[in-house]
């Protein structure tokens, strides 16, 4: 006889289980506690198995025998149902520890492993480990796009429209990094990019004049400082590099027969290695800064050495 929920409240524990039937293999399990569990029998390959379905009343009638019923159309199609409770247990398992955190460190471990520069590394760290925060636990797959413009909007009403730009930049990365692992079915931040204010661009001192820039020259000839200084200005203009490759060029990175200046990859913002042919001028200041004292290894170095 089918079971009732009426008929399941009145059944009571004894001093050992027993089983209540609803029929097609569902059962309810009385246990001495009082506690009532559901179970599916069935044959499989020759061999009867339990199913564990779940507590009642946490599972009701309706949803035990839904169970049942999915339990069956797998031994329909071939399938153990057992074996497929434990591969959906094994799944919610993979995508509860599906994090943001944790494609986010993923995703900052392939950074490292390119050789990318501290700097752009440290400021990567900053985004997912203090600025990204409150993503940490959520599953990446569940993130969604209001999510995301929650966490970015203080950042940008704080006045730094270009961190929040970036940030949103890094989260995009992450998520595409979580699209082709699988992880997640889309990059949510990929809405929000005219959802954002655009940074305030703030231009840098530049002498654009030609005029003012030829004043810049002669007031570096007029220099009566140390001399270190206008050479490493005017080699700087000469090869073109930026103040950091100029200010730490060391005297082992010239070639001076081929006269050819190779910047190695580790200071290279984009890690690759560097080479700049020296025009005549450069070539001189080079030739007029070179240090034969032990333990000099700049070009240009401080006052202080």
């Amino acid at each position: 006889m089918a079971l009732s929920d009426l008929k399941i409240r009145k059944a009571k524990q004894k001093d050992k289980p027993y089983r209540i039937s609803d029929g097609l293999g569902l059962s309810l399990q009385v246990r001495p506690t009082g506690s009532k569990l559901w179970h599916f029998r069935y044959q499989f390959l020759g061999k009867e198995k339990i199913l564990s379905i779940g507590q009642y009343p946490i599972v009701s009638l309706a949803d035990a025998r839904a169970k049942r019923d999915d339990a069956k159309r797998l031994l329909a199609d071939g399938q153990d149902p057992s074996v497929q409770k434990k591969l959906d247990a094994i799944d919610a398992h993979v995508k509860a520890r599906m994090t943001f955190k944790e494609v986010a460190d993923e995703y900052y471990d392939n950074l490292a492993d390119r050789g990318l520069a501290d700097a752009t590394l440290r400021k990567t760290r900053w985004h997912i480990d203090d600025l990204a925060k409150p993503l940490h636990s959520r599953p990446i797959d569940q993130i969604t796009a209001a999510e995301l413009l929650h966490l970015l909007k203080p950042i940008e009403r704080s006045g730094r429209r270009e961190t929040a730009k970036k940030l949103r930049a890094t989260i995009s990365a992450v998520f595409r990094l979580a699209m082709v692992t699988m992880r997640a079915p889309a990059d949510p931040s990929a809405a929000l990019k005219d959802a954002l204010l655009p940074p305030k661009v703030r231009g840098r001192a530049a002498i654009t004049d030609e005029a003012e820039f030829g004043q810049l020259l002669r007031r570096l000839d007029e220099y009566t400082g140390w001399p270190v200084i206008p050479a490493a200005m005017k080699f700087q203009i000469l090869t073109c590099t930026r103040p950091g490759e100029a200010r730490g060029a060391r005297m082992r990175e010239f070639d001076l027969e081929s006269k050819t200046w190779t910047i190695p990859p580790e200071r290279m913002k984009m890690r690759r290695e560097h080479k700049i042919p020296l025009s005549r001028q450069a070539y001189e200041i080079v030739l007029e800064n070179w240090s034969e004292i032990d333990g000099v290894e700049l070009l240009f170095p401080s006052l202080q050495l």
